[in-house]
């Protein structure tokens, strides 16, 4: 007896390595990917950074775009900053991949060719949410605190916008992160929707529900005028009915599948 029980320890040492070994693999890769692309990006940082003001420039105009920063490494410091966003927004599809690859493992085939859709939409709707940040949100963004300036003159001061660089880049990241985590509602209801955890119906019974938490989500995520809270109320508005969609398609191919299957059950001979 005891000769079993050590037998049966044993035997499951092994598996359990693969697994260690596995993930220290897949760990490597994806920390090897990150540092590639955070020396990449710390080394075009400034371009990148030009490219992020794009939307400043866009509104106030080339010569009137002016950057500030009031401390001796703070310059560097936001570059290391951006880097390390830059390195996490362009390494995050191989970081995902291998994820992937390790979960995998334990999946059949069927499951991991359901759950790869998702796996492309999410890079696919962080993407569409930092596009809305950089073509939209942020020129109306800009447009209205530039609004506020005042033109010195008899009896008052003059009050320019001079935006500093680590700020800048602070709202930037921010504004993409909300928007790129907002956007990913699709994905996300999508997947609860094959497993089986909410319905078509569901969501548009919640519907009503979900239009005050869409303006309540916007109110926190973005900056404190009417503009960008629009800019990502709306759009989430119009995801979450593109969500009632994508699950019914989902719910639909579900119910085709059964439906296949028992025919499939019914059509073979009885033993």
């Amino acid at each position: 007896m005891k000769d079993d029980g050590h037998e049966e320890i044993e035997a499951t040492k092994a598996p359990l390595m693969d697994h260690l070994i596995e993930l220290r693999s897949r760990l490597i890769k994806a920390l090897l990917a990150f540092g590639v692309t955070f020396v990449a990006c710390f080394f075009f940082a400034g371009d990148i950074y030009n490219i992020l003001i794009k939307p400043f420039v866009w509104v106030a105009g080339p010569e009137h775009t002016k950057f500030i920063y009031t401390a001796l490494l703070e310059y560097f410091f936001t570059k290391l900053k951006l880097a390390m966003f830059g390195a996490a927004f362009v390494s995050f599809p191989v970081m995902a991949g291998q994820m992937y690859m390790l979960v995998a493992l334990g999946l059949y085939r069927h499951e991991r060719k359901a759950f790869l859709p998702y796996l492309v939409a999410t890079p696919f709707f962080f993407a569409l949410g930092a596009s809305v940040v950089f073509v939209i949100v942020m020129p109306m963004l800009v447009k209205f605190s530039l609004g506020m300036q005042q033109l010195g003159g008899e009896g008052q001061p003059e009050i320019s916008l001079l935006p500093k660089v680590g700020e800048y880049l602070d709202l930037m990241m921010w504004l993409i992160l909300s928007f790129g985590v907002a956007f990913q509602l699709p994905v996300i209801l999508t997947l609860l929707g094959r497993v089986g955890i909410i319905t078509s119906q569901q969501l548009k019974e919640k519907r009503r529900y979900f239009i005050v938490g869409a303006f309540v989500i916007a109110a926190i995520l973005t900056p404190p005028d009417v503009l960008s809270q629009l800019s990502l109320a709306v759009p989430l508005l119009l995801l979450y009915e593109g969500s009632i969609w994508s699950v019914r398609f989902v719910e639909k191919k579900a119910a085709a599948d059964k439906a296949r299957e028992a025919a499939s059950a019914q059509s073979k001979p009885a033993e």
